[in-house]
């Protein structure tokens, strides 16, 4: 499957196909992390019941400690 990832074409595995399996992958299970899906903020309560297909734009922040 390919998407659009934080602005960059990258292609996954088609197995990895709802947002949770997308953060799993990603590494960033253990992070608050806020997902946007072609334009639409994704509750968290939702990550695991909604979707990705290939050509979605998917935008994933999570934030980062220092000073």
């Amino acid at each position: 499957m390919e998407l659009i990832l934080n602005g960059k074409k990258t292609e996954l595995p088609d197995s990895v196909n709802t947002i949770t399996l997308l953060i799993n992958y990603c590494k960033l299970k253990k992070k608050v992390v806020i997902v946007e899906l072609n334009g639409s903020i994704i509750e968290k309560n939702d990550h695991e019941g909604t979707s990705i297909e290939d050509g979605d734009q998917i935008e994933l922040v999570h934030f980062v400690g220092g000073g």
